[in-house]
């Protein structure tokens, strides 16, 4: 029995992870690109909220239960588009720092190359015969 319970749950993980639009949204959300819309998209969560509490009031007027199952969704989906407005820009201001760190290093180097060796002390520096001690 837990076993089937749990082979359950997982296959419909896997298909809610697949096909619900706020899991393909916040995939979107999480790559470098989308960083920039995660605190737009936390005004999806109004949309969200507002099909839960409709999903309530019809549950109220003796609509079928299995709007239960729509309102848990909704107020899950709700839930992470609220949460990935901040975690959206923690993740923007670390990408943008390490790419700052990248292009330093990058001007470093470049810097470094057209120098020369005019850049290394130990190359200019007159050397010692050691034949000649």
């Amino acid at each position: 029995m837990l076993r089937t319970i749990l082979v359950t749950s997982i296959r419909t993980r896997g298909i809610l992870r697949a096909w619900l639009p706020s899991n393909i949204l916040l995939d979107f959300i999480r790559t470098r690109a989308g960083l920039k819309w995660g605190v737009p998209a936390m005004l999806i969560s109004g949309v969200y909220f507002a099909i839960a509490y409709w999903c309530t009031v019809a549950i109220d007027n003796g609509g079928p239960g299995w709007l239960h199952l729509v309102f848990l969704v909704c107020v899950w989906s709700a839930f992470k588009f609220l949460i990935m407005g901040p975690v959206s820009l923690v993740l923007l201001a670390n990408a943008r720092g390490v790419e700052r760190v990248q292009r330093q290093r990058a001007a470093q180097a470049t810097t470094e190359v057209s120098d020369g060796d005019e850049s290394n002390p130990a190359a200019t520096s007159p050397q010692k015969d050691p034949a000649a001690s």
